[in-house]
């Protein structure tokens, strides 16, 4: 490997990005009004005020936890990233009413298989925030995690590059 291919090879590895998994606009993860998102309690990320209404995979890799619910998953990359996709807070409390999965636990993924389709209009009418934190939960194994906030973002765009 060459020099510049060392001194690069974080920046263009697709194996260290994670894709956006909803449609909508990101925000700082210490803008969620949730301390256990926004203090980083759950690791460092971003959130995505939604526009859509389905959550896709931002990655290859293995659902390690579809919630029963619906209101979450838990994915490991392929390059062994663990992603936390949350929809919307204290939304556990509906029980899985508006959420509808795609996967289960133990399933591989493809960058932008569909995971969870959820009702964002009657979830936002019952008083839940609908916001989507996207939190990388072993965030101490990077050096540096960018994430693209202030930005409107479809499914498949640039999220979050992660350095080692």
């Amino acid at each position: 490997m060459g020099i510049f291919t060392k001194l690069f090879k974080n920046a263009a590895d697709p194996a260290n990005t994670l894709a956006s998994p909803a449609e909508g606009k990101t925000v700082d993860i210490s803008e969620v009004p949730d301390p256990t998102f926004a203090e980083g309690i759950l690791g460092k990320g971003i959130a995505i005020i939604p526009e859509g209404d389905t959550v896709y995979s931002p990655c290859d890799g293995t659902i390690d936890l579809m919630f029963d619910t619906g209101h979450a998953v838990n994915l490991i990359s392929d390059s062994g990233i663990e992603i936390l996709i949350h929809i919307g807070l204290e939304t556990v409390s509906l029980k899985g009413k508006h959420f509808k999965t795609f996967m289960n636990t133990g399933d591989k993924v493809k960058k932008g298989d569909k995971l969870i389709e959820f009702d964002r209009k009657a979830i936002a009418d019952e008083g839940f925030n609908t916001i989507i934190p996207v939190v990388i939960c072993n965030s101490d194994s990077y050096s540096e995690i960018v994430a693209e906030t202030a930005k409107n973002v479809a499914p498949g765009d640039l999220l979050m590059t992660l350095k080692k």
